[in-house]
């Protein structure tokens, strides 16, 4: 069972022809409405590919008997969340100019409920973003850990950073968060790299690299046609995390997490094209050549 720390949003994305000097505007070419926040879009990921899936969260007085929340019963992922009595649920505004960039600005809601929660203890546990307290909390309250800061990365202080550093198995990040956790911490992104056991950096289209062992591994990235940038991560770490609660290599794993973020990338917002796990194999097979079957499933090695 893999739990999924962190928010659960309605993603609001809109596309518009460049990114707006100050003290100016543009015109907004499109706006549609999606199930969202990384949390559970990487949940709603593993679940599609057949993996098992916790997703600890906070919602709003809207979210019980939601499409949403319906969303999430057929998909089979299990439930355990805050709920606000007054707030609605996070609610993230995406901007996507026709080059490919993105700016975000996101509303807490409900999501204000992890500044105050305890943490359970989790077996096998993936941190997303959310409050960066509580993900301390959880970084020294579970037996296998990996997490990605997000677009919470500016919330966090690097005492917070070093904390979970010390405390996790994998780290995921792009490579604009590395820069950023550097500069916070006020170390080289050499040394995140040497302090973590794996460290997964993905460079959008030019694939992702794996540090582990002190040996560098680079994934080419899965050529498709981008409609959308938003949860590209998220459906990396959801193949990563299902591939390697079924057994596979950690090479292999990212392989799977590259092959399932190009599925997600080919249509707007980041629950709206999840493969499963055939879909994913096909694709793969087509890149990587063939994926073998795992024999026995692996557990995490613990720290």
């Amino acid at each position: 069972m893999i739990s999924v720390v962190g928010h659960t949003a309605t993603d609001h994305i809109f596309k518009v022809p460049v990114f707006p000097e100050r003290h100016s505007s543009v015109p907004i070419l499109d706006h549609k409405i999606y199930y969202g926040g990384g949390a559970a879009n990487i949940a709603a990921g593993i679940a599609k590919l057949g993996g098992e899936c916790e997703l600890f969260s906070a919602v709003g007085f809207d979210f019980s008997g939601s499409e949403y929340d319906l969303w999430m019963d057929e998909l089979g992922i299990r439930k355990n969340l805050l709920c606000s009595d007054d707030k609605r649920t996070a609610s993230c505004y995406l901007y996507n100019d026709e080059d490919g960039d993105q700016i975000t600005f996101f509303e807490w809601g409900a999501s204000e409920l992890f500044t105050t929660a305890d943490s359970p203890r989790f077996e096998c546990v993936h941190m997303a973003t959310a409050d960066p307290s509580f993900n301390v909390k959880v970084s020294e309250n579970s037996e296998f850990a990996s997490f990605d800061p997000g677009q919470d990365l500016i919330n966090y202080s690097g005492e917070q950073l070093s904390v979970i550093l010390d405390n996790i198995d994998i780290l995921f990040a792009n490579k604009h968060e590395m820069k950023g956790m550097a500069e916070k911490i006020g170390i080289s992104e050499a040394d995140i790299i040497k302090s973590v056991p794996v460290s997964v950096v993905t460079m959008s289209g030019d694939g992702s690299v794996i540090h582990m062992n002190g040996s560098k591994t680079r994934i080419p990235s899965v050529p498709v046609t981008l409609a959308d940038p938003t949860g590209a991560g998220d459906a990396y770490r959801a193949g990563f995390l299902t591939a390697q609660q079924i057994g596979y290599d950690p090479v292999t794993c990212c392989k799977i997490g590259t092959v399932a973020a190009s599925f997600n990338v080919e249509s707007v917002g980041p629950q709206t094209n999840l493969p499963d796990w055939e879909r994913m194999k096909l694709r793969y097979e087509e890149h990587f050549g063939k994926l073998e079957a795992v024999i026995y499933s692996a557990e995490p090695e613990r720290r």
